[in-house]
């Protein structure tokens, strides 16, 4: 594939090619929004128009583009993503979700029962998706409006708070991993800083901003469903807590041991040297380190991830092996999807890449002055109004910041910050045209009117809470 590096220091040509990324980015509105076609082929159609509207490219090279940014996506990702939906999925049927929101109860009691769900929200989250977690957790929001005669959005929207600061900052959850995936980032290097910037965001939008919204929305919960009250054996709260901490304790040690050996490595090597170097420390390294490095390996550690869930939460407590293979199955149908659209992300930041427009707007915005971070979560912020969906935000987002990341010599913490950044930006501003909006309102009881009055602001609140701590982190990281 031919450079197109010099095409960079034509100004009228940047311009161009700077043109055609934002029809690209119209292109892809458009074709969601007024047609109604899913992302997965949006992203795919606005990779082909970059790659022929750019002029910088052969016709005959841009359907091999297309399969090279489709296979070096999906690699890693479907694995990620496959194995985190089936660890999901069974945390979810074995009652896992309400055992740990009634632990935590126990250990906040009832006084401080928003924050014991904002935290089962920001734990429940990293495997089970949002609208799934709602909706198995409602019932024990609905229980305790009913206990204390509060306003239902007491419990319910900080457990929401929760559940959107870790399915938008820390993996395994897909948007992250892809994010960072996209980006070359470290996972372990992203649940640190998501971590850090997501439990404040979570605290402040959560326990602190939601009873206030509550005074001023007070939402009655539905009556009692006779089908609440159903016994179920639940596994132990400290079990569930230990099974979702597993495969981030794993990757988190397995970043430990890189950045020991980075910081070993001679100073002055570019990212190729570094990168090469570094592979070849981890090869002579001592036995305890290569295997910390082994099950360290995002892939490894979900796969040990579920296969203890298969048998702690399966097996064990009596699930026979057919019902396991038909809950995993089940579980690999909405993850394909995810798959496919993030492999479609790929696609177009390697177009972006290929045919010299993310260069050119790397060029254009390198003399504007903005920060990194605060562009990332513009990006991620304009397309999660435009079109709702948190994903396709925080994919388009990381694309645009391809070409940008790759010019510039930032450390791992800071790239860490541009994915959690993204992830900000992706979280806010919720409205009619975000599924996760018309989730929370119809179990919360809300109107559309009481859904903006309450949620819009926690979730805005999440994500300029996010923005704020990233770019205090920046100097540090």
């Amino acid at each position: 594939m031919r450079s197109v590096n010099l095409l960079m220091t034509i100004p009228s040509q940047t311009y161009a090619l700077t043109g055609v990324l934002l029809a690209a980015i119209a292109l892809i509105l458009f074709l969601i929004l007024k047609l109604r076609i899913q992302a997965f082929v949006a992203l795919l159609i606005a990779s082909v128009f970059v790659g022929i509207a750019s002029g910088t490219m052969p016709l005959t090279e841009v359907g091999g583009t297309i399969v090279e940014g489709m296979g070096s996506s999906l690699g890693f990702i479907a694995a990620v993503v496959g194995l985190g939906a089936i660890f999901g999925q069974l945390v979810e049927h074995s009652g896992g979700a309400q055992s740990l929101a009634q632990g935590l109860l126990k250990v906040f009691g009832e006084k401080r029962a928003s924050w014991a769900m904002m935290l089962t929200g920001f734990l429940i989250s990293i495997p089970v998706f949002l609208d799934v977690g709602i909706v198995i957790l409602a019932p024990i929001v609905y229980a305790l409006a009913r206990r204390t005669g509060k306003s239902l959005l007491n419990y319910g929207l900080p457990l929401a708070a929760g559940m959107a600061v870790t399915h938008a900052f820390v993996p395994p959850t897909p948007g992250p991993v892809a994010v960072a995936y996209i980006l070359g980032v470290p996972l372990g290097q992203v649940i640190l800083y998501g971590c850090l910037v997501g439990l404040p965001a979570a605290i402040i939008s959560g326990p602190i901003l939601c009873p206030m919204l509550a005074r001023r929305v007070h939402v009655d919960p539905p009556p009692l469903d006779v089908s609440e009250g159903k016994a179920m054996t639940l596994p132990s709260a400290l079990a569930i807590i230990s099974i979702l901490s597993l495969p981030i304790v794993l990757i988190i040690g397995a970043g430990i041991v890189e950045q020991l050996a980075l910081a070993a490595l001679p100073a002055g090597l570019d990212k190729s040297e570094q990168a090469a170097a570094l592979a070849e420390s981890l090869k002579t390294a001592a036995l305890p380190q290569q295997i910390l490095t082994f099950i360290g390996h995002p892939v490894i550690a979900l796969l040990i991830a579920t296969c203890a869930a298969l048998y702690f939460l399966g097996r064990k407590r009596g699930v026979s092996g057919e019902e396991l293979m038909t809950l995993s199955t089940k579980a690999l149908g909405p993850a394909g999807i995810i798959i496919l659209v993030t492999g479609a992300g790929g696609v177009f930041k390697k177009m972006l890449g290929s045919s010299g427009v993310g260069d050119a707007l790397a060029n254009l915005l390198e003399g504007a002055g903005l920060s990194a971070i605060l562009l990332a979560w513009l990006f991620s912020t304009i397309l999660r109004v435009t079109q709702g969906s948190a994903t396709v935000a925080m994919l388009g987002a990381a694309a645009l910041m391809g070409s940008i990341v790759a010019a510039a010599d930032f450390t791992h913490g800071q790239l860490a910050l541009i994915v959690v950044s993204i992830a900000a930006g992706a979280t806010g501003f919720s409205h009619v045209n975000d599924s996760g909006f018309w989730i929370i309102s119809r179990y919360f009881c809300m109107s559309e009117k009481e859904t903006l009055k309450t949620w819009f602001f926690v979730g805005t609140t999440i994500s300029i809470v996010g923005l704020l701590m990233c770019l205090a982190l920046w100097s540090i990281a």
